[in-house]
Order: C-alpha cells, then structure tokens, then sequence
C-alpha cells in the first residue's frame, strides 16, 4: 500500500476515502489531515488516490441501458423484501 507504517498512520490510510469524500467528522478530519500535511508516505497515497479518483469519475459518465438498470433495481428491490422477511420473523 504504502511506505507508511505506525498507528497514525494507518487511522490516515484507513480513513482515507472518508477524508477524500469528505464523509468523517470534523475532529477526524482535521487529524488526518494535520497527518498528511507531515508525512510524505500518506501524502503520495492521499494525491494518488485523488487521481484515480478523478479518473474514474470522468470515466464514468455512461448510463446504464434501461434493461440493466431494470435488472439491477429488480435485484435490489429482492434483497430489501428478503431483508425484511428475515427482521419480521
């Protein structure tokens, strides 16, 4: 993963894509990024994964065709009943 090793660390490394999302508390956030600001092993994993991020973001721009989209929303929709099923019994 990467040249980084302790457990501050791995709490950066972990937490990394709630940071780049911007999905983790303030305090975490300010830690993790207190982290990067001083250790050059995080920060190389932080921007790579930046990257690759972007990347996939601007890759992904096709929808899906309708009988996909059908599909994939059928099977969710028979998980969520079977999900249900199983809390009620």
């Amino acid at each position: 993963m990467s040249e980084c090793d302790g457990p501050d660390c791995e709490k950066a490394l972990d937490n990394l894509y709630l940071f780049i999302d911007q999905e983790i508390d303030t305090a975490s956030c300010a830690e993790i990024q207190s982290h990067i600001d001083e250790c050059s092993g995080c920060l190389g994993e932080y921007d790579l994964e930046r990257v690759v991020k972007s990347l996939v973001s601007r890759s992904c721009t096709e929808v899906a065709p309708e009988p996909l989209r059908d599909k994939v929303l059928f099977s969710i929709r028979t998980v969520q009943i079977e999900i249900t099923e199983q809390r009620a019994t």
